[in-house]
C-alpha cells in the first residue's frame, strides 16, 4: 500500500558556489573572461507519495508503461527487465540477463522495449507486454542511461556524452555534449525524456539534472540529499545504494524515483 506524504524541499543556492552575487539562477551572465555562462535554476520538489521497491533491486532503468512500472536491474549474475506493480512493489513478471550480461538503462519507444549494457557493448528489444526478445543491437562505448524523444534513441556512457541512436540500425545520429556553468558534466546515469527536457541522475550523486537536448545546456538541478533521511531508508552502502531511477507517465504528469537497493519509490512533483 503506498503512503501519502507531502514534504517540499529546495535548496537555495548551495548549487552555483564559486559565482558572483550578483548571478540570477535561470538568466545568461558574463564572466570576468567575457564567456557567456548560463547558470542553472536550483528547482524545489514535493514528494507525493511513497510505495514499497525492492531492496534486492539494483535499479538501473525505469519508465512507466500501461499503468505499471518497468525496471531494469543491474549486477552480474543478477541483471533483469521486470514489470512491477507500483502499490506493492511486487514483481509481475521479469526476463533475466544472461550471467555475463550488467544491465542497463531501458526505455519504452512504439511498443518496444530497449536495454543496453554496461561494458558489454549490447543492447536488446524486448516487446512491452510479453517481455519475450525481439533482438540484439550494438554500441560502441559503455552504456549508463538510455532514453528516447520519440524518434531516436538517447543513451549516456558515463561521461558528459548523450549520443542519439537510431532505432532502424542503432547508427550514431549525433553526439552532445552536456554542460553546466562549471563545464562539462559527467557521470551522467539513469536518463528520462519529460516533457521536451532529458532528466538524468548523475552517478554517486543526490542531484538530477534538467538537460537541454538541443544544446546539452543544463537548464536546471534538483538536490535530493535530504530525501533519504525524511524518508526513513537506511544506507548501508553509501557507495552502491545512490538514487537512481527516473519515470514519467505522461498521461499524468506523475514522476517516479528511486534508488539502487532502496526500500521505497517515491512520487514527486518537481516545483511548487
Amino acid at each position: 500500500m503506498k503512503r501519502f506524504i507531502i514534504y517540499t524541499f529546495f535548496i537555495a543556492g548551495v548549487l552555483v558556489t564559486g559565482c558572483n552575487s550578483g548571478d540570477v539562477p535561470g538568466i545568461t551572465t558574463s564572466t570576468k573572461e567575457d564567456k557567456t555562462v548560463f547558470i542553472p535554476e536550483n528547482l524545489s520538489y514535493q514528494v507525493i507519495a511513497e510505495y514499497p521497491h525492492d531492496p534486492a533491486a539494483y535499479t538501473q532503468g525505469l519508465i512507466w508503461h500501461n499503468g505499471k512500472l518497468i525496471e531494469g536491474t543491474g549486477q552480474f549474475g543478477e541483471s533483469n527487465l521486470r514489470i512491477v506493480d507500483l502499490e506493492t512493489g511486487n514483481v509481475l513478471k521479469q526476463v533475466a540477463n544472461k550471467e555475463e550480461i550488467f544491465g542497463e538503462g531501458i526505455t519504452l519507444l512504439d511498443g518496444k522495449i530497449y536495454q543496453i549494457t554496461w561494458q558489454n557493448k549490447k543492447g536488446y528489444v524486448y516487446d512491452a507486454e510479453s517481455l519475450s526478445l525481439i533482438k540484439e543491437f550494438t554500441i560502441n562505448t559503455e552504456g549508463w542511461g538510455l532514453n528516447n524523444n520519440g524518434k531516436q534513441l538517447i543513451y549516456s556512457d558515463g561521461s558528459s556524452n548523450l549520443y542519439f541512436l537510431d532505432t532502424a540500425n542503432f547508427r550514431e545520429l549525433n553526439r552532445l555534449s552536456v554542460t553546466d556553468n562549471f563545464g562539462p558534466v559527467g557521470n551522467l546515469n539513469e536518463l528520462e525524456w519529460i516533457e521536451g527536457s532529458v532528466f538524468a541522475n548523475r552517478y554517486q550523486t543526490d542531484l538530477i539534472y534538467k538537460i537541454d537536448p538541443e544544446n546539452g545546456r543544463v537548464t536546471g538541478r534538483i538536490d535530493f540529499s535530504l530525501l533519504k533521511g525524511t524518508s526513513g531508508i537506511t544506507i548501508k552502502d553509501p557507495y552502491n545504494e545512490v538514487l537512481n531511477g527516473i519515470a514519467y507517465d505522461s498521461a499524468t504528469g506523475r514522476i517516479f524515483i528511486t534508488g539502487k537497493y532502496w526500500s521505497k519509490m517515491f512520487e514527486i512533483k518537481i516545483g511548487g
